[in-house]
């Protein structure tokens, strides 16, 4: 179920778009992230584009992989904001939806994690499990 965005999610949204715009490197990194810890901490990142496509790592891992070696395990909400190409004439950074990859990673590492998304509706926010129903998992040991 859907939810209106917040102040802090408002914050969240920024800070991502403040990271890319301070990072931008056209083919390098394009798209930046937020992740917000459950005690509050706001943990940013860019993703790193490779040249052999397979080794690039989105912005959602890194800030994943950033708190995780920062000692935090709990996870509130997440957001991914992708900077506009060179080439491209609408200037305006914009929320992006996380790749079926990060979909995973998020539901592994944060399963009551939130995912602030841009719909047609507007800006929202959505639990990781209606982004990924039917996750896969391991089988429980017996």
């Amino acid at each position: 179920m859907s939810a209106k965005i917040s102040k802090q999610d408002e914050e969240l949204i920024l800070a991502a778009k403040e990271i890319i715009s301070e990072h931008y490197d056209y083919g390098k990194h394009h798209v930046g992230a937020a992740l917000r810890t459950a005690s509050g901490e706001i943990i940013r990142a860019v993703h790193i584009e490779a040249y052999i496509g397979r080794v690039t790592v989105c912005a959602e891992a890194i800030a994943i992989g950033k708190a995780i070696s920062e000692g935090f395990r709990e996870f509130e909400s997440i957001v991914a904001v992708r900077h506009p190409g060179l080439d491209e004439h609408d200037r305006e950074i914009k929320v992006v939806a996380p790749c079926g990859m990060c979909r995973e990673l998020i539901g592994d590492y944060g399963e009551n994690m939130k995912v602030i998304l841009d719909t047609k509706d507007g800006l929202t926010k959505l639990s990781i499990q209606e982004l990924l129903p039917l996750k896969y998992t391991r089988p429980t040991e017996t």
